[in-house]
């Protein structure tokens, strides 16, 4: 099979890239609507104070619950902006597999939309660690598995995106230089 094309990997590819967009827009619209839900409902709950209710057999202090809920606000927002870089992600990569699916590698725009795809990196490495202090806020008792530790590998796979931009820049800048001489 063919690398580049119509019917290579780079098509298939594209197919799963946009099939993983889809779904990511439906995720991120249920974390907004749960948002929207928290922000709405728990003004109101809030009014009815301590008391005690029974989950699964265990005794919880209501008060308890409900001073937590700017924590999962907190959660549900990060999460929802992880999965805005997601989406960002997604769809700058869909966009340089199409030109990959054409056969047409080395375009101009490619190397800014790598760029946007290495910096929305930084910017889901720097969520990761907003989401862990939100669950350590949520949720204390789950500080012995949620550990703070700097990924190597998505540090290098950041260094590895803006390395392949400038490599599409050299691309596309030897691609302009043939066309110029031909």
């Amino acid at each position: 099979m063919r690398a580049l094309g119509p019917g290579s990997v780079a098509s298939l590819l594209k197919i799963a890239l946009d099939c993983a967009y889809a779904a990511l827009w439906l995720v991120i619209t249920a974390l907004v609507v749960a948002m929207v839900g928290t922000l709405l409902i728990m003004p109101f709950i809030q009014n009815i104070g301590h008391g005690v209710i029974r989950i699964d057999g265990h005794r919880e202090d209501v008060g308890l619950v409900l001073h937590r809920w700017p924590a999962l606000e907190a959660f549900l927002l990060s999460s929802a902006l992880y999965i805005g870089a997601l989406i960002i992600i997604t769809n700058r990569l869909r966009r340089v597999f199409e030109t990959l699916t054409r056969g047409d590698p080395f375009r101009p725009e490619n190397v800014g939309r790598l760029r946007v795809v290495g910096v929305s990196l930084i910017g889901l490495e720097a969520v990761g660690y907003l989401i862990r202090m939100s669950v350590l806020w949520l949720a204390p008792e789950a500080g012995d598995s949620v550990r703070f530790s700097i990924s190597l590998s998505g540090w290098f796979a950041i260094l590895a995106v803006f390395v392949l931009a400038e490599v599409f820049r050299e691309g596309a800048r030897l691609r302009s230089d043939a066309e110029l001489t031909i």
